[in-house]
């Protein structure tokens, strides 16, 4: 069974499996891959994504 994730209000797609996995759907969609990294890049400096990062480590 296929996993249904929800757009945010921004338009975000943020991972529930893999916390700071964020992709911005409209721009993926419209290849704007550079506005696409932009949004990965804040998702992977998020708290969120450190904490996953640590219990990963620890």
């Amino acid at each position: 069974m296929p996993l249904s994730l929800e757009v945010d209000a921004d338009g975000i797609i943020k991972s529930e499996v893999f916390p700071g996995l964020w992709l911005s759907m409209s721009d993926l969609l419209a290849g704007n891959m550079q506005q696409v990294l932009t949004v990965l890049k804040l998702g992977l400096n998020s708290s969120e994504h450190q904490i996953f990062v640590q219990q990963l480590s620890g």
